[in-house]
C-alpha cells in the first residue's frame, strides 16, 4: 500500500514539476517561435518591397529624360527664371537662324487671385509673372521655327506680342518680342 501511495506521490510529483516548470518553458518557445514566424513573413514583405523598389528604380531610368523635361517645366524661383529665360531665348534664336539684337525690358508681377465673390478673402498667391521684351532679326522662317521652338518648350511660356519693323538699308526684318512665364 505504501508502495502505491509512494508511486502516486511520485506521478503528481513529476506532473506537477512539469506543470509548473515545463509548461511555462514551452509557452515560451511557442511564443518564440510564433515570433520567429511573424519576423520571416515581415522579412520577406520587406524583401519583396525593396525588389518591387528596385525595378520601379530600373524602369524610372528608361524615363530619365521625359523626368528631366517635367522637372524643367515645373515653376522655378523667378530668380532663376530670368536667367534661365534670357539663356533659353538667346539658345533658341540663334539655333533657329535669328540674331538677338537686344534685350529691351522685363518685369516681374505678383499674380492677383482672381475674386469669385465680394468680401471672400482669397488666399494670397506666390505665383509671379515675368514679361520679358526682346528685339531679334532675321527671315519670317527663322521666326515662325522660333515660335515653334517656344511651343514645344517644356516651360510656360506665352507670346504676349510681335512686331516687325524693316530698316531702310537692310533686307532682313527686325522682329519686337513679347513673352511671359511663371515663377513663385
Amino acid at each position: 500500500m505504501y508502495r502505491l501511495i509512494f508511486i502516486l506521490l511520485c506521478f503528481l510529483f513529476i506532473i506537477s514539476i512539469g506543470f509548473f516548470l515545463i509548461w511555462p518553458e514551452y509557452q515560451k518557445l511557442s511564443t518564440l517561435q510564433l515570433e520567429i514566424k511573424a519576423g520571416e513573413t515581415e522579412l520577406e514583405y520587406i524583401e519583396e518591397y525593396f525588389s518591387k523598389l528596385q525595378q520601379l528604380s530600373q524602369e524610372l531610368q528608361n524615363y530619365e529624360s521625359q523626368l528631366t523635361k517635367l522637372s524643367l517645366s515645373l515653376l522655378p524661383d523667378s530668380s532663376l527664371t530670368v536667367v534661365s529665360l534670357i539663356n533659353f531665348t538667346q539658345r533658341a534664336s540663334s539655333q533657329n537662324g535669328l540674331i538677338l539684337k537686344k534685350i529691351e525690358s522685363f518685369t516681374i508681377t505678383l499674380l492677383k487671385p482672381s475674386t469669385t465673390s465680394p468680401g471672400v478673402s482669397q488666399p494670397q498667391t506666390k505665383i509671379k509673372e515675368i514679361s520679358f521684351g526682346f528685339e531679334v532679326s532675321g527671315s519670317y522662317s527663322a521666326l515662325r521655327n522660333f515660335l515653334n521652338t517656344l511651343e514645344r518648350s517644356v516651360k510656360i511660356i506665352e507670346v504676349e506680342n510681335i512686331s516687325f519693323s524693316f530698316a531702310e538699308k537692310e533686307e532682313i526684318p527686325t522682329f519686337k518680342l513679347k513673352i511671359k512665364t511663371y515663377s513663385y
